[in-house]
């Protein structure tokens, strides 16, 4: 049986189509995906996301155990409610998970991390953590709400009490900070996001979260569904963990390059196998397409191209574009012309550069 979260049944009296993701009863969308999405990026819309998996850690050696955890590098944390986009790695380099992660203090680090990953995700954190003594607490007692779109900010700081609302209005991009709401609730506000548009995600305990989704509503703030959100972040080129990336796929073979950290002397997990990659050359390589000819883009469908097949990842129609786009993995080299094998017919195909969509707007 599915888990639900706490807005689970505020989301059906709304009116939400329901399914099964990564074994949690959510939303998918509450009428229109199209016009949810719409909604996102040109004003204000909000999630349920409670179903992520909240993780503190705690100890005096948290920041060398992280260092061993995470490919991206935490030194890069220094200032108190900092936030990092990682991935943490198997041995052999493939991505267990992408995650966030927060430096709340030099003994007190918060991890968000995927919901279908979780039993995963804490056995391999906990059997890292226990070299370092770092305790491992699972907080599932806390609920998730993201507010996203360009009037974002307006709506949240409605939700803020007074004395926490230059707090708030001064947050920079991935940054969090503890407030409180407008009825004395515990808040925990990072300038976080899934969808390429300015906004929040607001971490609260599970009693305060229906009221809170409320009082949104009641401020204009519509709902929108896991749909909705899997075309924004589409657009906005960011990775579906288990689409775009698994542990068979090293973040050099994701486009994930960036988010590595090979600064000196860190020995973190899977760093051996990513700098033999690295030398030999790396293999395959994830682009950007987006669809010359009518149709859509889906996952498994086989790419074609001069350096040999490769295939969809995540591909959707785009809203915001009214086009169709995809991630796709090819082989390494010249692609040449690019086709797609749709129910037998090859269509043309083109690769772009992604993000797709920018602050809103078509990049191309």
């Amino acid at each position: 049986m599915s888990q639900q979260t706490v807005l689970n049944a505020t989301h059906r009296a709304a009116g939400a189509r329901m399914v099964d993701f990564g074994g949690w009863d959510m939303p998918i969308h509450y009428g229109s995906q199209v016009d949810e999405h719409h909604q996102v990026r040109r004003d204000v819309g909000m999630f349920d996301v409670s179903h992520m998996t909240v993780i503190d850690l705690h100890g005096a050696r948290t920041r060398d155990f992280l260092r061993r955890l995470l490919a991206n590098s935490v030194d890069k944390l220094k200032v108190q409610g900092k936030a990092l986009y990682s991935c943490m790695l198997n041995e052999q380099g493939g991505v267990i998970d992408d995650l966030i992660v927060y430096f709340l203090g030099e003994d007190f680090f918060r991890i968000v991390s995927n919901a279908s990953t979780r039993d995963k995700d804490m056995a391999w954190i906990e059997r890292v953590a226990a070299d370092f003594g770092v305790r491992v607490v699972e907080r599932p007692e806390l609920a998730l709400i993201a507010v996203q779109g360009p009037n974002a900010r307006a709506a949240v700081l409605a939700q803020v009490a007074e004395s926490d609302r230059a707090a708030i209005e001064a947050l920079g991009k991935f940054v969090a900070v503890d407030a409180k709401g407008t009825q004395g609730e515990a808040l925990f506000v990072a300038r976080t996001g899934y969808t390429g548009e300015d906004g929040f995600e607001i971490v609260l305990p599970q009693e305060h979260a229906v009221a809170l989704w409320n009082r949104l509503t009641e401020a204009g703030v519509k709902p929108a569904g896991l749909g909705a959100r899997d075309t924004l972040r589409l657009e906005a080129g960011m990775n579906l963990y288990g689409q775009d990336m698994d542990e068979t796929v090293s973040p050099l073979e994701a486009a994930l390059g960036w988010t590595i950290g090979f600064d000196e002397g860190r020995d973190f997990i899977g760093r051996a196998a990513l700098e033999a990659q690295k030398a030999a050359g790396v293999p395959r390589r994830m682009v950007g397409l987006l669809l010359e000819d009518k149709g859509i883009l889906r996952h498994g469908q086989r790419v074609v191209t001069a350096a040999g097949d490769g295939e969809i990842l995540s591909g959707t129609f785009a809203p915001t574009l009214g086009k169709s786009i995809a991630f796709a993995r090819i082989p390494a080299g010249e692609a040449g012309e690019v086709g797609v094998d749709i129910r037998g017919r090859i269509v043309s195909a083109r690769i772009v550069k992604f993000p797709f969509v920018r602050d809103g707007k078509a990049v191309e």
